[in-house]
């Protein structure tokens, strides 16, 4: 038997997802948030057993909750529930400690699928997930500049292209502020810019960010 926390911003998506979880005897309690904020509330006074997160939550990014979920709830797993490609965010987020990742195009059979997937202990990965996850981190011609990145510079990427500065970054990842501008000196290197404006142009262009 299993508990479950649908993480969305969009209340059709939860809706959707609570009925076709609803209709699966092996799962017995079902919540929803609709915010970082909302979840990781409920995460410190309910234990559950599966974590379906959007990456893209209004008040924080999908990645930092996901980071802060393994580090304080390590009994959660986590599925990653995206309406970006795999190529944009995947190989990140399960690096990161994702269970498995998801896009929300997928029909309601292989959502399912992947819940019982990740419920049973294992990775929820597709084939291209899964050759990604095996292969070097190097860029080659059919990849994104991003890919590249450590999981940190890919997190802060996200949040330099969001606007944040170097600042906010620092006290919302608990760093200094000199760590942050080392490693945004470091992305503008690997991704041979040099302005936050053009990370900004190329999370836009790549459906990094929205």
């Amino acid at each position: 038997m299993a508990s479950v926390l649908i993480a969305d911003d969009h209340a059709m998506l939860r809706s959707g997802l609570r009925h076709f979880l609803e209709r699966d005897s092996t799962i017995t309690a079902i919540a929803e948030s609709a915010t970082a904020a909302e979840t990781l509330a409920q995460l410190r006074t309910t234990p559950f057993d599966l974590l379906i997160l959007d990456i893209n939550m209004p008040d924080r990014s999908g990645i930092d909750i996901l980071r802060q979920v393994r580090a304080s709830h390590p009994d959660t797993r986590v599925l990653v529930l995206s309406g970006f490609s795999e190529k944009q965010y995947a190989v990140n987020v399960l690096r990161a400690g994702a269970a498995g990742y998801l896009a929300k195009d997928q029909a309601p059979e292989e959502v399912m699928r992947a819940v019982h997937t990740v419920l049973a202990g294992e990775r929820y990965l597709s084939s291209a997930l899964h050759e990604a996850l095996t292969s070097e981190p190097v860029v080659t011609a059919d990849q994104p500049l991003h890919a590249a990145l450590s999981q940190r510079e890919f997190q802060i990427l996200c949040k330099l292209a969001r606007g944040r500065s170097v600042s906010q970054i620092a006290q919302e990842l608990s760093i200094s502020v000199k760590t942050v501008s080392t490693y945004r000196a470091r992305i503008l290197e690997k991704m041979h810019m040099d302005s936050n404006a053009a990370l900004t142009a190329y999370a836009l262009r790549n459906e990094l960010i929205q």
